[in-house]
């Protein structure tokens, strides 16, 4: 049987382009309901954090090492630490309790 996969890629640029402008069609004006504004606006970050968060605890030898350094990192960005801060401090974290659980 010969697939033609020109076929197959058109078919996933019209499946994502209406999937991407079908609420531009269909939702003309602003919305107004602050429930639906207020879960629009955390999407974003949802998806983010959902995506992230696992990849952060897996990423390590030890899953524990992971978890070690996503708990230093939210508390050192809690406290207003800049983003390379938080980056070395995690890294050292990982190095630290890798070298302890693993030895």
């Amino acid at each position: 049987m010969q697939h033609n996969t020109y076929i197959y890629i058109f078919i996933m640029v019209f499946v994502c382009f209406l999937i991407r402008a079908r609420p531009m069609l269909l939702i003309q004006k602003p919305i107004e309901n602050r429930f639906l504004r207020s879960f629009l606006y955390y999407v974003p970050y949802v998806t983010l954090a959902v995506m992230t968060f696992p990849a952060i605890v897996e990423a390590t030898r030890s899953p524990i090492a992971g978890a070690l350094a996503l708990f230093t990192g939210v508390i050192l960005a809690w406290r207003g630490a800049d983003l390379f801060k938080v980056a070395v401090a995690c890294c050292l974290v990982v190095l630290v309790s890798e070298a302890l659980l693993l030895a």
